[in-house]
């Protein structure tokens, strides 16, 4: 038998030391083998492939009786062993070599054991399956088709690699079924719909389905229940499509699913996932809730932004019966902000839709599946409590038999054909029930991290574009400002707030939102006058010309209220304390000057 050919993937079939040096080489073959094992310490004349080398790798009184393999097998010509009771007594000197090589080559036995074993463990295959995405092709209204590249070394799989996979989204559903009711231990993501709100066709509706069936991809890959499913590989070895080769329903549908779910849930020695499921079911119908009221707000904000279009082309057609020029060139300037503002608004309405209500119904589709999955388990320990009940009832009828005077043969057989069927039965409803707890157990943990992380993302992103939106609003309305000073001489609706008007006043062009509120009226803010707070800003310093630079240069003594300083310490005090005051002007003032 030959064992010089060290196969990597069968460890333990050949001889790792079979590959000794042959008597001709000598000693000074230092080098090992294997490389994984460090060069040996030893000198060479005590040198384990020496004399006594049978004795290598191995530990006990048995010498190289036991060896699978020697290299007088291998046809190596080494010399026989040399026992003490041939060449008579040995000298105290060649005692005490003999030992010191005995237990060198116990040390030695130790060490490269020690790494065989570490290689062995390196060399167990973690299996993984890793699919990217990398196109997205939509032929009209039909299913849009998903192209992915697949990397494998699951044994299953035919091969490593499979590039350009084509899949429909509807044999993604049909997958996604599938492992739904074959693997009740795992939590199965719902599949992410084929479209978005942001529309069919644009860059940002194909950019998020590809990133959905991504982030889906990666989450069934990475289940090592999942992964090891038959219909994986049919789904990505399949040539002409996919369809379920195994069709598998759920424990019980229907209208028994239904009355089942009016019971008390059956005991549970698992606390964690039995206050799991009223969180789920509560996190379903609250999401499902948001997505409806987010729909009504869609629908509420594109509505409004029609009537704003419409009210803009309205304005704008004032100007032509308007005889007084700055009036009619403000009618038509202000029509055209309106109408811009009324676009605004519908495109602020469908980010809403997309970024907000498309996730909020991905979230609750999925929250749904998980919440039929931990109900599954609810059923599949009712039947475990019945499987143990029909255990006990065969049992007793057993004893029953046993205690009676008269014992037929055929009834005695087959009341333990039936208590043995139900003891076989209930050890496999216990070892599945096991199974199932304990991988729903990390299940669960991992749903509620992945589904918190997705909902702060998409929250972020609604709060982000928002904000953008309102800024654009507000840059949109600013460009009008002008003409509307510009109507008279006076300033035009510059002057609101104020007690006393200008003879002649300039339009000031600095940017009407400050750090502090809205500069288009000078008024201060006062305590306890929720009047003037809600209608005007507080006293701002803008770049360029500010409003009582103007006032001074005209020559204009205000006869109203004064404008209080900045070094007035009560008035300071007051405007410290409306710097955190929640209204309208703080916000739009906090939208102008946020950064992100």
């Amino acid at each position: 038998m030959d064992y010089s050919a060290h196969d990597p993937e069968h460890p333990g079939g050949a001889d790792p030391w079979a590959s000794s040096p042959q008597h001709s080489r000598g000693p000074s073959f230092a080098q090992p083998p294997t490389s994984d094992i460090p060069s040996s310490p030893l000198p060479p004349q005590a040198s384990p492939y020496g004399q006594g080398s049978e004795n290598y790798g191995y530990i006990g009184d048995h010498g190289s009786q036991n060896r699978p393999g020697t290299a007088s097998e291998n046809g190596d010509s080494s010399q026989p062993p040399q026992s003490s009771g041939q060449d008579g007594p040995q000298s105290p000197q060649q005692q005490q070599l003999a030992s010191a090589q005995g237990q060198q080559g116990n040390q030695r036995h130790d060490q490269p054991n020690r790494y065989h074993g570490a290689r062995q463990q390196r060399q167990q295959p973690q299996y993984k399956l890793q699919a990217k995405v990398t196109g997205l092709e939509r032929t009209g209204r039909k299913d849009p088709i998903l192209k992915f590249d697949v990397y494998t070394n699951l044994p299953k799989f035919r091969t490593t690699q499979f590039r350009d996979v084509r899949r429909v989204h509807s044999e993604f559903v049909k997958l996604e079924e599938h492992l739904i009711s074959a693997n009740p231990e795992a939590l199965v993501p719902a599949v992410p719909p084929p479209t978005t709100s942001a529309g069919v066709g644009t860059d940002e509706d194909e950019a998020r389905v590809k990133a959905s069936l991504q982030r889906w991809l990666n989450v069934v890959c990475s289940n090592d229940v999942l992964i090891r499913d038959e219909e994986m590989v049919f789904f990505i070895e399949s040539d002409f499509g996919y369809s379920p080769v195994v069709r598998r329903k759920q424990p019980a549908t229907g209208v028994r699913r239904k009355v089942i779910k009016q019971f008390a849930p059956p005991p549970d020695d698992t606390p964690e996932l039995a206050a799991a499921r009223p969180i789920v079911k509560a996190f379903y119908l609250g999401t499902m809730d948001s997505e409806q009221k987010v729909e009504k707000v869609v629908r509420s904000r594109r509505s409004l932004g029609l009537a704003e279009s419409d009210l803009g082309v309205k304005f704008a057609a004032m100007h032509v019966q308007e005889t007084h020029p700055g009036l009619s060139m403000a009618y038509r300037k202000l029509g055209k902000v309106i109408q811009a503002t009324g676009d605004f608004h519908a495109a602020q309405g469908t980010a809403e839709a997309t970024t907000l209500g498309d996730p909020l119904q991905y979230h609750s589709s999925d929250a749904f599946i998980v919440k039929e999955t931990l109900t599954n388990r609810h059923i599949l320990l009712r039947e475990l409590l019945q499987a143990q009940a029909a255990t006990r009832s065969k049992l007793s009828a057993a004893d029953r038999l046993k205690a009676s005077s008269s014992v037929k043969r055929d009834k005695v057989d087959e009341a333990i054909a039936a208590l043995d069927e139900a003891r076989s039965h209930e050890t496999y409803l216990l070892q599945k029930s096991q199974r199932v707890t304990t991988n729903l157990l990390q299940e669960q943990r991992k749903w509620f991290t992945r589904t918190a992380a997705e909902m702060r993302s998409a929250i972020r992103d609604y709060v982000v574009r928002q904000i953008e939106a309102e800024r654009r609003t507000l840059a949109t309305l600013e460009q009008v400002r002008p003409d509307i000073r510009a109507i008279d001489g006076s300033g035009g609706l510059s002057r609101l707030g104020r007690e006393a008007h200008p003879a002649q006043r300039r339009a000031s062009l600095a940017s009407s939102q400050g750090p502090k509120g809205d500069a288009w009226s000078g008024v201060p803010r006062r305590p306890g006058d929720g009047l003037n707070r809600s209608i005007s800003g507080s006293l701002v310093t803008v770049p360029g010309i500010s409003e009582e630079d103007e006032d001074d240069e005209d020559g204009i003594n205000t006869h109203g209220r004064k404008r209080a300083a900045s070094k007035d310490g009560s008035l300071k005090g007051v405007t410290e304390e409306d710097e955190d005051r929640i209204d309208a002007k703080n916000a739009a003032s906090r939208l102008a000057a946020a950064t992100f």
